[in-house]
């Protein structure tokens, strides 16, 4: 059941960053490439201006991608201390004297509202990360209209 649960999980994360990549990331990749092919129009420019110009077009892209690695772990951190808060309790109901089938019910039941309530969050995480990300495309746009 347990393994069913973190299935759903899975998918719902799966869903939410295929939506991210799609609707904000890929967006950024292209002015990202677009910025950084603008940088080696000029022949003349020296190589060490070329890659500071690089670095400063990939530099937006970066941030974004780091955002989003960032808010994914710190939804997978608050999931996994859900889920071995039902653990203990499964223990401690154990240690206690309960019967093993009981606790098993009681470990299935406290892992799925975890997982509900944690997919539940998923459009405010998202919805946050697409706002950080507009944020970050509107100054890629910015720098790749400067070169």
């Amino acid at each position: 059941m347990a393994q069913l649960q973190q299935l759903r999980a899975q998918e719902a994360v799966d869903s939410m960053v295929k939506s991210l990549e799609r609707q904000n990331i890929r967006k950024m990749q292209g002015l990202m490439f677009r910025c950084s092919a603008g940088c080696c129009e000029d022949s003349q420019a020296p190589t060490q201006q070329v890659h500071q110009c690089v670095e400063h077009c990939r530099a937006p892209l970066a941030q974004a991608q780091a955002l989003v690695t960032s808010e994914l772990e710190k939804f997978q951190d608050c999931l996994a201390r859900c889920t071995m808060h039902c653990n203990d309790k499964a223990k401690d109901s154990i240690d206690a004297g309960s019967k093993e089938l009981q606790v098993k019910r009681q470990l299935e039941s406290c892992v799925t509202k975890c997982v509900d309530d944690h997919i539940n969050l998923i459009p405010t995480v998202t919805k946050k990360m697409k706002e950080s990300l507009s944020s970050i495309g509107k100054q890629m746009s910015a720098i790749g209209h400067r070169g």
